[in-house]
């Protein structure tokens, strides 16, 4: 049985142009600037680069990692492929210590090459809202940080402050379905409820633990069932009634960020979350291979382009 990584994509730079060009060009060549369509021709000769055409209508060069995150890149883009697909194929993720050992580049360009990617699996500005009719939704919230008991004194849990020198993720899962994570600044029922509100149907049913935070949901909602965790509850109504499928997903996320991270910065943990989220989302229970979660994460790099100095905010 070949390797998985036996592809032409992930060892030759023009196999690895080709492939790309099939996932972002399915109709033929776009020049990202003038949208134009008619008259892009590659370009010939000896020196010219690998993947690079020449735009008849407004007479520039372009290649198809224009507009995506990996323009200006120095990195072959075979190997964006393999760091690719370690990522999407590690349920708990891939550290840059380790994608900087494999592919043989420094641990800066893989921090970097890890930050980039993680955005091309982030969902689009405006993804449809999740639930629907006869559909449940499930939502909690989760801290991320270390241990209280590994903490200095003044840096433990203080009645009612909630986990100091943490952060707080909150998210929404639909069961059988999509889930949707987003770092808040704070755990209260204006913040959580406002997500709520954008993000699901309100003709969905929503599940969730007896915090007073989701006091009022039930009146943007078809229905919503609690369970009191406080209280050692965990399922009601034959198993209806439960919030074990958002649960399952934070043990997911934690030991990925406790095992293989160790530590996640505040201003990147929206990208950490999404990479977790897209790799539920596309997970092998719903019939996702490994190849098609890295081809899928590599259609999503379009419009995408960010800088170092942009992934260091």
């Amino acid at each position: 049985m070949p390797s998985a990584l036996s592809a032409p994509c992930f060892h030759d730079t023009a196999a690895a142009y080709e492939k790309l060009e099939s996932l972002l060009w399915p109709n033929g060549p776009v020049c990202p600037r003038c949208g134009g369509l008619d008259r892009i021709t590659p370009v010939r000769g000896k020196t010219a680069r690998c993947g690079l055409y020449r735009c008849g209508p407004c007479k520039r060069q372009l290649t198809v990692t224009v507009g995506t995150i990996f323009e200006s890149s120095h990195i072959k883009l075979n190997l964006w492929f393999q760091a690719a697909h370690l990522m999407c194929s590690s349920k708990k993720g891939m550290s840059a210590h380790q994608i900087h050992r494999i592919l043989g580049i420094t641990y800066k360009s893989a921090w970097f090459m890890c930050h980039r990617l993680r955005e091309a699996m982030r969902d689009g500005s405006s993804p449809a809202q999740l639930g629907g009719e006869n559909r449940v939704i499930e939502a909690d919230e989760t801290y991320i940080g270390g241990k209280e008991k590994n903490k200095h004194r003044s840096k433990r849990k203080h009645r009612g402050r909630g986990a100091v020198g943490k952060e707080a993720a909150f998210s929404l899962v639909e069961r059988d379905g999509r889930v949707r994570s987003f770092h808040v600044p704070e755990v209260s029922a204006k913040t959580l409820r406002t997500i709520l509100k954008a993000q699901i149907d309100d003709k969905s049913y929503i599940m969730t633990d007896a915090a007073g935070v989701y006091r009022k949901v039930s009146q943007d909602f078809i229905g919503h069932g609690t369970v009191n965790h406080g209280a050692g509850e965990y399922v009601r109504h034959g198993g209806f009634m439960h919030t074990n499928t958002v649960e399952n997903y934070f043990s997911i996320l934690k030991r990925g960020i406790t095992g293989t991270y160790h530590h996640v910065s505040q201003q990147h943990l929206k990208r950490y979350l999404a990479e977790f989220d897209f790799r539920h989302n596309e997970r092998s229970a719903l019939g996702v291979t490994d190849d098609a979660r890295t081809f899928k994460a590599l259609s999503g790099i379009a419009g995408k382009r960010i800088t170092y100095r942009d992934s260091l905010v």
